[in-house]
Order: structure tokens, then sequence, then C-alpha cells
């Protein structure tokens, strides 16, 4: 499982949340504390929104914890909104195009979780990609098919929460009527340049650990606590969808 964080706030450097916290992401790249692989050595990737509409992302199939671009890249570069990750690989191999966070236009996501069974119900899955969503599929993840099903949705008029909620059903009904006794997890987040939606899932009782902080101005999500404040850090609950935008943040139910 991988490991992720979320920000959206005053702008700060990458490296304060990235590189600098003693559970930084970095850190639990090599060590995470709250997930079952403990090792997220499988490549990573930064995305921050800085004077285009659309993100800069950076991906890298080294890991993190070895790479001195990452620690470079992110003591130079200040964002009001970033994603980060670093990978454990499910499926779909290790390569730049599987590495989070995708990017579609002005969104970008970040994903820890999988589909059971995903190769019983990838190609059905595909199939309800529009062409042009299709012909942006770089990659072979499941998270990365995810993503792009919801933008999908969102393009065509749904709310974010919804896009996401209608994605995740379909999906479990899929997995159910092929007989998948895997589940179907999903800790994520989405961004549009303007605000954050990050979502804690699961089709069992066992969903991927997500977790909120306030910062000056803002917001962080995360995996794991990042440092020696885990009291600061608040568990987003089961089937939720927390909304970050405009220094707030509202909790709602997923359908």
């Amino acid at each position: 499982m991988c490991r992720f964080l979320a920000y959206l706030g005053e702008p700060i450097l990458l490296e304060d949340l990235v590189c600098k916290p003693r559970h930084s992401l970095v850190r639990q790249s090599l060590r995470a504390v709250e997930a079952k692989t403990v090792t997220n050595g499988d490549g990573f990737g930064v995305g921050w929104y800085g004077e285009r509409a659309s993100p800069g992302v950076y991906h890298e199939v080294m890991p993190a914890w070895s790479d001195r671009n990452l620690l470079a890249l992110c003591a130079n570069v200040r964002s009001r909104l970033f994603f980060a990750h670093v990978r454990a690989a499910t499926g779909g191999g290790i390569s730049r195009q599987n590495c989070h966070p995708f990017q579609f236009g002005p969104y970008m996501f970040i994903h820890n979780g999988q589909i059971g069974g995903f190769s019983q119900v990838r190609r059905t899955m595909e199939t309800l990609l529009p062409d042009a969503l299709y012909e942006h599929r770089l990659g072979g993840t499941d998270s990365e098919l995810l993503f792009l099903l919801i933008v999908a949705r969102i393009q065509g008029g749904m709310p974010v929460p919804e896009a996401a909620t209608s994605v995740l059903r379909e999906t479990a009904t899929l997995m159910k009527s092929r007989s998948v006794d895997g589940p179907l997890r999903f800790a994520a987040a989405l961004a549009d340049g303007e605000q954050v939606w990050a979502f804690r899932w699961a089709s069992d009782d066992a969903p991927p650990t997500l977790y909120l902080k306030p910062q000056r101005g803002g917001w962080a999500v995360a995996s794991e606590p990042l440092g020696d404040d885990a009291e600061a850090w608040s568990p987003i609950a089961p089937q939720q969808v927390v909304h970050l935008h405009a220094g707030m943040q509202q909790a709602s139910a997923l359908g």
C-alpha cells in the first residue's frame, strides 16, 4: 500500500511537509508505520499548482529516500496546493507512467488502495472511458483508471463527491458480478487547482488510513501523521469525504 500527502493553504516550500518532518513522506517511503507494506520504494511523485491552471508534476521510479533531485526540487518549489506520493506497487509494473500524482487538465489525483481482482474487471472498466480520456491513459494501474472514470463524470456535470461515489459503487457492483473476493479500498485526494477533496472509503471494514491536520492558513492530509504531533492529526472517518477550500473544511458521508 502507498503513502501520500496533500496540502492546501498559504504558500509553503514543498520540503516543509515532504522532507523535513520527523516522519516525513520521504521517511515513510523507507519505513511506514501504519501500512501493511513497510517500504514504499517503487517510485514517487510530486505535483503542485503554480501560475498556470494545470499542475506541474515530477515522477521518478527511484525510491524517494535516495533521490537527491527530489530534495532539491522540494527545497526550491513553493506552492499553495501540492500533492506527494510514494508507491508500493500492487500492479501495473514499476514505471514513471504508473507513478502518482495523475493529472488531466486542471485535475490532479493520488490514491492508496486497490481494486480487488483488477484483472477480472479491468477490460470492462476501460470500455467505460470516453475516447479522449482513454487516449490519456498512460499507465496500467487501477488508480489511474479510477481517476479518469471520475473525471469523465465530472465533465458530465457531476459534483466531485457524487462522481467518486458513482465510480466506486459501480466498480464494487462489477466486482461482485465477477465473484471477486478481494475488497475495493480507496483513500485518495483529488484537486482542481483551488479545492481538494480527500476520500476514505472501502467495500469492507478496513479502509486505508487517512488523517487531517490544520495548518497555517490551510490543511494537510496524510496517510500517516508526519511528526511528533500525532495528537494534532485527526483520522478521517470511514466512508467520508472531506472538502478543503478557502481555509475551511467540511466532511460528509459518501453515498
